[in-house]
């Protein structure tokens, strides 16, 4: 038995957050995608979900073929069965994590941001596995009272505080 390790960058379209997670079922793409409709008007999004048995193939859906297309291609890049990747534009994470956790086929999520994405990836004779993810990138220092100030009016700026 051999295992290897792999790390995937993830190309975010421009103005779109990703979600990648892990789920159990073929009905997922479905769920998810009624999750997302009856969450947040206007949402723009791809989805893709690897199947990890009989034809395991890629399952997709979505309302916005650039993000439909990203979903797969990613998906297929990573490798790993029974993964889903997620990406979403006129909405963030924030919008739709509860709902999505609330859907039956989904067991975990390994991240939710619009930064730069790459998955670590295990590799075995019987295939992949996520291992984890790299959001984004190392903190550079501790805030301060001016930075503290920025992210207060920041949330109030785009309305998630009041």
């Amino acid at each position: 038995m051999s295992l290897g390790f792999k790390v995937v960058p993830v190309k975010i379209p421009e103005g779109a957050n990703i979600i990648i997670g892990r789920s159990h079922f073929i009905k997922t793409v479905e769920d998810i995608y009624e999750a997302l409709v009856t969450s947040v008007p206007g949402i723009k999004f791809g989805i893709a979900f690897n199947e990890a048995s009989g034809k395991r193939l890629v399952r997709y859906d979505g309302n916005d073929e650039e993000l439909v297309k990203a979903a797969v291609e990613a998906a297929l890049s990573i490798g790993a069965g029974h993964i889903f990747v997620l990406f979403i534009r006129n909405a963030y994470p924030i919008n739709i994590l509860n709902q999505l956790k609330n859907v039956h086929e989904i067991v975990s999520i390994y991240v939710a941001t619009g930064n730069p994405v790459q998955v670590i990836v295990a590799e075995t004779d019987q295939g992949r596995a996520i291992i984890g993810v790299v959001d984004g990138y190392s903190p550079l220092g501790v805030e301060g009272s001016e930075d503290k100030k920025e992210r207060y009016d920041f949330l109030r700026r785009i309305g998630y505080k009041k």
